[in-house]
C-alpha cells in the first residue's frame, strides 16, 4: 500500500517562548556577499545570554528616522557565537528602507539596537525532505537551515534572485539541491517561476514545505499545495516575509 504524505503523522513544532531583551550591539566588520546582501558582523557582552533555537527566528531591529518612534523591522540571526558574543546578520538590499539605509552605510564601531527573539517554532523530526521556497528576504532564513542540517539530510530549495551574481554557496553535510530563479527584482511579486520549478518536485513522505517571499506570492504557492497537489497543511510552514507597497508589514502563518 503506498503511503500518503496525509496518512503521516505531520512533525511537530515546539513553541519555545524567550524572555524579550533589547541589546546594543557594536558592528566589527562588513562585507558584500553579493550586489544585493550585505553581512554585517556585531558583537556585545549582552549577547552572552541570547538564544535563537530556529533557523527561521526573527529579531527586531530599531532604528532612528527622525520620526516620534523608532522604525522597525524584521530580521534573521544569520549565524550568532555565544562564546565569542558575536551575531551576525544579512540585509537584502532590496529597497530603500531604514534597514537598507542603516546596512549600506554601517562602520565598524557602528551601533545596533535589537530586541528578541520573543520566541522559536522548533520543528521536531521527522522531516526527511525539506522543500525550502523563498526570495532574497528569506535567503538568511534558508541558509542557515541548510548550514545547520544534519549530514545526509534531504533539501531541496528553490530561491528567487536578480540575477547569478546574487547566487550563495553554503557550507553544509546535507544532501543539498538548488535551483535558483534569476529575474529582475521588479517581478518579485510573480509567483510563476516559482510554481513553474515546484511542479517538477516530488512529494515523498515526510516532506515539509517551507516559503518565505512576498505575502501574494506564497499565497499562491499556498494555493497551488492544496488544490492541485492535494498537499495536507499540517506539512507546510509559509509565511509573507514582505507585503507589496507596505513597507515594514510582513504576514506569518500563511
Amino acid at each position: 500500500m503506498t503511503v500518503q504524505q496525509s496518512d503521516i503523522t505531520p512533525p511537530n513544532i515546539e513553541r519555545v517562548r524567550h524572555e524579550l531583551k533589547r541589546r546594543t550591539l557594536t558592528v566589527t566588520r562588513c562585507e558584500p556577499l553579493t550586489p544585493v546582501m550585505r553581512r554585517i558582523h556585531l558583537t556585545s557582552d549582552d549577547l552572552g545570554d541570547f538564544i535563537s533555537a530556529a533557523p527561521d527566528d526573527h529579531i527586531k531591529l530599531f532604528f532612528d528616522t527622525g520620526g516620534e518612534k523608532q522604525e522597525m523591522r524584521d530580521y534573521t540571526p544569520r549565524h550568532f557565537d555565544i562564546e565569542q558574543k558575536t551575531l551576525v546578520i544579512d540585509f537584502a538590499l532590496h529597497d530603500a528602507g531604514p534597514a537598507t539605509a542603516w546596512a549600506i552605510t554601517a562602520q565598524p564601531g557602528d551601533t545596533l539596537d535589537i530586541g528578541g527573539p520573543r520566541g522559536s517554532a522548533v520543528i521536531r523530526e521527522p522531516v526527511n525532505h525539506w522543500v525550502l521556497i523563498g526570495d532574497e528576504t528569506a535567503l538568511p532564513a534558508i541558509g542557515r537551515r541548510i548550514e545547520e542540517a544534519p549530514a545526509a539530510k534531504k533539501i531541496t530549495a528553490i530561491i528567487a534572485v536578480p540575477g547569478p551574481q546574487d547566487h550563495q554557496t553554503f557550507d553544509t553535510k546535507a544532501n543539498v539541491t538548488l535551483c535558483w530563479i534569476d529575474r529582475p527584482a521588479e517581478q518579485a511579486t510573480d509567483a510563476a517561476p516559482f510554481l513553474s520549478i515546484l511542479k517538477d518536485i516530488s512529494f515523498e513522505p515526510e516532506t515539509l514545505v517551507w516559503a518565505g517571499a512576498e505575502a501574494n506570492v506564497v499565497r499562491a504557492l499556498r494555493a497551488y499545495l492544496l488544490e492541485e497537489r492535494d498537499f495536507p497543511k499540517s506539512w507546510m510552514k509559509l509565511s509573507g516575509y514582505w507585503v507589496k507597497n507596505k513597507p515594514g508589514e510582513s504576514e506569518k502563518n500563511l
